[in-house]
């Protein structure tokens, strides 16, 4: 490992640790300071991360794929990227801290179990590869986002129907704001999914001559991406809004979980971490 990876992989966590104390002093104290320290906190923790996958994947001649562990930093950039363009869309940014919490505890356990392997199978150094991986986590990260921000909307929707004002009442968003920002997650993660698997498909048909179309987690991804599309697809047409989208948004997330855990561990073939 050179010296730039192993130092950047030990100071990734106290960045987003950084990061994420400026967005929970914002939300828990309303400070100022710390408000305006948060986003210019994340985009020098991003710069930080992506030189990092870089420099990785420079020393080791592969994409950061060939572990769950640089899964997991991958997953950790996905979660602070995709959020970040949401702010970035929305300028809100009271629903940070919820947000980079994730990054926060996927990298840390990154950092903290992640192995060098010099060797690894000639597949999984396809720079092809890497793009669709990529794309594919910042996708399912964006729908996790999606999902944090639609049931942080279910929790403040029936907090005030109960008529219950709190802290969380004070400092999100209204429900208007909650509803607009699943949505841009959504769209974010449905067109960076479409991606993936356009780019799995043309690597799938180079890489591997007798892969199945009918492999269980590429099937299973289909069927996710049928699921968010046709949800966007009735907001448009039918006038979905509201509870229903954000059932959506929990709902389509849940399946995407099963499909990046049980369905990868157990049924699918090329798509097992190696």
């Amino acid at each position: 490992m050179s010296m730039l990876v192993h130092v950047l992989n030990i100071g990734l966590p106290f960045a987003y640790l950084a990061t994420l104390a400026a967005y929970g002093i914002a939300f828990s104290h309303g400070h100022s300071i710390a408000r305006r320290l948060s986003n210019p906190l994340l985009v020098a923790t991003l710069v930080l991360h992506a030189l990092y996958l870089l420099e990785r994947t420079l020393a080791f001649q592969h994409p950061p794929i060939t572990s769950i562990f640089e899964i997991l930093s991958l997953v950790a950039f996905a979660i602070a990227v995709s959020y970040a363009a949401i702010e970035y869309q929305t300028g809100i940014t009271t629903t940070g801290g919820f947000i980079i919490a994730l990054a926060f505890l996927f990298q840390t356990i990154s950092s903290l179990t992640i192995q060098d392997l010099e060797q690894v199978p000639a597949i999984l150094r396809s720079n092809l590869l890497g793009v669709h991986v990529t794309s594919a986590m910042l996708g399912l990260s964006a729908f996790a986002i999606s999902f944090v921000y639609g049931a942080l909307y279910l929790v403040l929707y029936h907090h005030l129907k109960a008529a219950k004002f709190g802290l969380l009442y004070d400092r999100l968003p209204n429900l208007e704001e909650l509803e607009k920002m699943t949505t841009v997650a959504i769209v974010t993660g449905f067109l960076l999914l479409t991606v993936a698997i356009a780019v799995g498909l043309v690597w799938l048909s180079k890489a591997l001559e007798n892969a199945s179309y009918a492999d269980p987690k590429l099937v299973g991804t289909i069927i996710i991406w049928l699921l968010y599309g046709v949800g966007l697809l009735a907001r448009t047409t039918l006038g979905w809004h509201g509870r229903k989208l954000m059932l959506l948004s929990v709902t389509g997330f849940l399946f995407s979980l099963l499909s990046l855990t049980v369905v990868n561990v157990f049924f699918s073939g090329f798509h097992k971490f190696y």
